[in-house]
Parts: structure tokens; sequence; C-alpha cells
């Protein structure tokens, strides 16, 4: 992902402002969790889910690698969820050239229509524009933090379903093709920036269930570096305010407020954008991104591997997230 232009910014203001109804209002409902018994998130299992994306390469569409982790994943949460499906689409780069996707789409409780939704990108860029080094920036990245790692705690998560199922339905979506922006050595201008998150694009306008509705959303994008800052997102605090109050309230209650700060910053896009405008489902972004305009410091360069990932910050977005789910239980 990347930040948010002033023109797309300015534009959106409009659009948001139209996509806001009573229903995502009445969306932003209360967790409540005080007696609620909470499964254990398994740090280890998390961090190593992540290390076995890693260790296909880098997951550029199209890609032997990309492949062969589609299929690991499908087969992971088959084992767990009550339905897999693979949405496969095409859709075009920045620079028109058409590209093959597949979505993962899990689901449990299907029997409930009191639903929660949680997702991440499982692809990893195909340059490391951002990276030091001019000679890397036309080289895939590895993406340990920068995907892998929202993946890897969204297994553990599906983990903790099986063993402990809930009452409210929990669907898990995986998006492709999020990844693959214009570089920053192409000097295409593309103002609306939708040549991101091509994998959500698909997704909001083809649901997979039609008229599919969560009553909120977490995307989880850069939860694993070893010395994290999430801070509140702008476009999530417009769009679903008290379902990011009430995940950062949690996170503190929790031990994590050195973590999940109160500090506001520009928005990002991101995944949440599209499912929040053409689904209409209020979805918050738990990302990395500081208010000096960083994201992490190896993000979108060849030093984003496993090395980047802390298993206590996986663990701290997991049991936030999971706090989220059994509260509403």
């Amino acid at each position: 992902m990347k930040k948010l232009s002033l023109i797309f910014l300015a534009v959106s203001v409009i659009v948001f402002a139209s996509c806001k109804d009573k229903k995502q209002k009445e969306a932003e409902k209360d967790f409540n969790y005080a007696s609620v018994e909470i499964p254990a998130f398994n740090a280890d299992s998390a961090f190593a889910y992540v290390k076995n994306q890693c260790d296909f390469g880098p997951r550029v569409p199209e890609s032997k690698a990309h492949k062969a982790c589609g299929d690991y994943l499908v087969s992971f949460f088959k084992q767990y969820a009550d339905t897999v499906i693979e949405q496969n689409f095409t859709s075009k780069l920045y620079n028109g050239k058409e590209v093959k996707g597949r979505n993962i789409i899990v689901s449990f409780n299907l029997a409930s229509t009191d639903r929660a939704l949680f997702s991440a990108h499982w692809d990893s860029r195909a340059w490391a524009d951002n990276d030091a080094d001019e000679k890397n920036h036309k080289t895939p990245i590895i993406g340990a933090n920068d995907g892998a790692s929202g993946v890897g705690v969204l297994m553990e998560i599906a983990r903790c379903l099986k063993a402990k199922p809930t009452s409210v339905g929990v669907d898990i979506v995986l998006f492709d093709v999020e990844d693959q922006g214009c570089p920053e050595w192409d000097k295409t201008d593309i103002e609306d920036q939708s040549d991101w998150c091509l994998g959500s694009q698909y997704w909001a306008k083809n649901l997979h269930i039609p008229f599919y509705q969560a009553k909120y959303g977490i995307l989880l994008d850069m939860v694993g570096y070893s010395n994290p800052l999430f801070v509140k997102e702008s476009q999530s605090m417009y769009y679903a305010p008290s379902i990011m109050n009430k995940v950062w309230q949690i996170a503190k209650d929790k031990g994590y407020g050195n973590m999940f700060s109160d500090e506001q910053i520009g928005g990002v896009m991101d995944d949440h954008i599209w499912v929040n405008k053409d689904a209409k489902i209020p979805m918050i972004d738990i990302v990395q991104h500081d208010p000096t305009g960083s994201f992490f410091p190896y993000w979108h360069t060849v030093k984003d591997d496993i090395t980047c990932i802390s298993k206590n910050t996986l663990k701290a977005v997991g049991d936030v997230c999971l706090v989220a789910i059994y509260s509403a239980s």
C-alpha cells in the first residue's frame, strides 16, 4: 500500500460522506469482553506460518512461488474452516498488463447472519523500489512484514476458531494483487491510485456471496515488525471511528498501549478503502505507520524478510483480534 494523495483525499471526503449511512453506524457496536473466555494465541505458530510463506520466495502474482503459496494457504485453511472459496480474477496493472489473481475466502459458522470480517493481503511486491540500493529497485521482495505477517496472524486465528467456535460468523479474506501498484521508478501518474489493491477492488464489487454483509471489518497490514507503532489511520477513523476506538481500547486493556497509539495519521491506500467504499462494510486498518510518514524501516526493500518479524508483535495483534471476535459472541 501507499499513502493517499491529497487529490484522492479531497475527492474521497465527498464520496465517503455519501457512503456513511445508518446501517454502517449501527454496525459500530460495543465489544463486551469483561467475562469472555478468549482462546490463547500461539505466537510460535503464527511466526511459523509467516516463515512458511516466506520460504516460498517472493509471492509475485503468476509466479511459481505465488501459486505454491496460494495452494498451501488453501490447504491450510481447509483443515480449520467450514468453507474455503478461491475467487479467481483478472485485473490490469498500472501499465495495462493483465494479471491473474486469486482471493482466498475462509468462513466459519455459516449459519450466523451476525458476521465479522478479517483480512490481509498475501501477495508480495514485485519491486524493491524503496530500497536504499538502486540496484535492487526491480528486485521482488520477500514481504515478511508487508503481507505475510497479517496472513500468519489470521492463520493462527483460524486455528483458534476451530478449537473454540463462536456464535458469530467470521470470514477471513486474503486479498491478492494488493502490492503491485506503480513503482517509484516509473513516472506513470495515476491520481486516484486505483492501481493498488486490485484484489480487494474485485472482491468488493463481486462479493463471494450475493449481498454479503459483516458488522465490522479489520484489515491487518505490516503487523509483525519488532518495534511497531500502530496509529489511527484517517480513513479508518472516517468510516468506523467507534470500531477503531474500541479496538484500540482493547489493546490498551491488554497491555499493548505502547504499540497502539492514539495519534492520528493521514490516509493510507489499502484494502480497507475499497471494502468501505464499494462493499459498504465499515472496516479499519491496523497498519504499521508512524506520524513521521514512515511505514517501517524495510518497507518495499529486500530487507523485508523473516528477520524483521517479532513474535511479541504478532501476539499483540492476534490477542486484540481474538478479543474483538469473541467479545461479540
